[in-house]
């Protein structure tokens, strides 16, 4: 039993399991500021330059009885294009780009 969990361990220090899960509990938190970020500052910011007042992700167009809820689409872009932002900024500054490219260099 000892040799199965042996090579499991290994594996998972080998493999850098342990960086890929403290990256997506980093990545969940910055995911929740991000949201909590565009859901209550930025879009109503917005939505008041937008001479509307209140919040961005309500804005919608009314064709017939269907509502076309493009304020919510625009937060989303919003909120993704800022964790991309953080995401690659993240990568530049750890440097974490130049470790894969060694990386890859080693196994050629």
């Amino acid at each position: 039993m000892k040799k199965p969990l042996k090579g499991f361990i290994d594996f998972i220090r080998s493999k850098g399991v342990i960086g890929l899960a403290i990256g997506i509990v980093m990545g969940t938190s910055v995911t929740k500021l991000v949201t909590a970020l565009v859901t209550d500052i930025i879009n109503p910011l917005i939505g008041l330059l937008l001479g509307r007042i209140g919040d961005l992700s309500k804005l919608y167009w009314q064709i017939g009885s269907t509502q076309i809820l493009f304020g919510s689409f625009i937060s989303s872009l919003i909120d993704f294009l800022i964790i991309a932002l953080v995401i690659y900024f993240s990568v530049k500054i750890l440097g974490i780009d130049k470790l894969d490219k060694k990386s890859d260099n080693k196994k050629k």
